[in-house]
């Protein structure tokens, strides 16, 4: 298949695999990379020492592309731009930040860069800052998420036509069907967090895993909209955000109810009550734990499959 993300990347599919905390490391990245798609280590859960670590265990693992995920207002930023450029990483994917910060730092030294958008504004802002390919991610996706609610069936068309470079859809995408509606609408590629989250190569607690494949319609919430918007799967952690907010607490009230290492507590370390479990709504159609490798070939074919049976589809004029 030939399209400009594939092109822009060297992948033989147009599937990213997200960067995402505490499960994206040089397992997961370097799986999905060798099926065909474009792995991620996410870098917002790593030391710089400890992600240094993971470029180099997934330059061993693999020989095709692969990308590291930077949220821009974490810290330590400059370290890890510093590793990235030092290990000869092709592609970065920032997010969570003012693309003009770091886009041009990258840019310079022939690395392609994709920023993650959740509106049009931003998507122009980007643009303008010289970035390769943005994502638009809806508000149905898992993790940190936009203010605006705004749902990949809307964020995606109207980023596609504010933009002239490629587009990767983000947000509810985790089969071929859904694959094949962001291509519909304008959509390059697709960024998938939550299907990946529970692949063999995660590096996800088992129990947080097992929690996302019970988890049903409606069992994710948007929450701490006045501190980090995030969406969260329901626990008794989500439960005292949900009540803090009920009662109108304020961005430091949120902050002293998160406290520290909530996300690792819940998401690495596998305690399903206290700990803070990001993950998006597609989750309710998740069902097995596999490798990436055959979670990555069940959308391909997913989507081929759709593909072709729309275009058998007859209407009367």
């Amino acid at each position: 298949m030939k399209n400009r993300i594939a092109a822009l990347f060297g992948i033989q599919y147009p599937i990213i695999q997200a960067g995402m905390v505490w499960c994206s490391g040089w397992r997961l990245a370097s799986a999905v990379s060798n099926a065909g798609g474009l792995g991620i280590i996410g870098a917002g859960s790593m030391y710089p020492e400890v992600l240094l670590e993971h470029i180099q265990k997934c330059k061993k693992a693999t020989s095709k592309p692969f990308a590291v995920n930077v949220p821009l207002l974490y810290p330590n930023v400059q370290h890890v731009m510093d590793i990235i450029v030092a290990e000869g990483v092709k592609i970065v994917f920032t997010s969570a930040g003012n693309p003009a910060s770091w886009t041009g730092f990258l840019k310079e030294r022939g690395i392609v860069v994709v920023h993650v958008i959740a509106n049009t504004k931003f998507a122009l802002k980007a643009e303008a800052c010289g970035v390769d390919a943005v994502v638009a991610e809806g508000f149905e996706a898992g993790g940190h998420n936009g203010r605006e609610e705004t749902t990949t069936l809307c964020l995606m068309p109207m980023v596609k036509a504010a933009v002239q470079i490629p587009v990767i859809a983000a947000g509810g995408i985790g089969g071929g069907a859904a694959m094949l509606a962001a291509f519909a609408l304008g959509a390059e590629g697709v960024q998938i967090g939550s299907a990946f989250a529970v692949a063999e190569e995660s590096s996800a607690h088992p129990n947080f895993k097992h929690k996302i494949l019970n988890a049903g319609e409606g069992d994710t919430k948007l929450r701490m909209k006045k501190l980090v918007p995030v969406r969260l799967l329901k626990n008794e952690f989500a439960d005292a955000i949900a009540n803090a907010e009920s009662e109108g607490a304020d961005a430091e009230g949120l902050k002293h109810l998160l406290g520290r290492a909530r996300a690792k507590l819940g998401m690495f370390e596998g305690d399903m009550n206290e700990g803070e479990l990001e993950i998006g709504q597609v989750s309710a159609m998740l069902n097995d734990i596999k490798p990436a490798a055959v979670i990555l070939n069940r959308i391909w074919q997913e989507f081929l499959i759709e593909k072709n049976r729309l275009n058998t589809l007859e209407f009367s004029e």
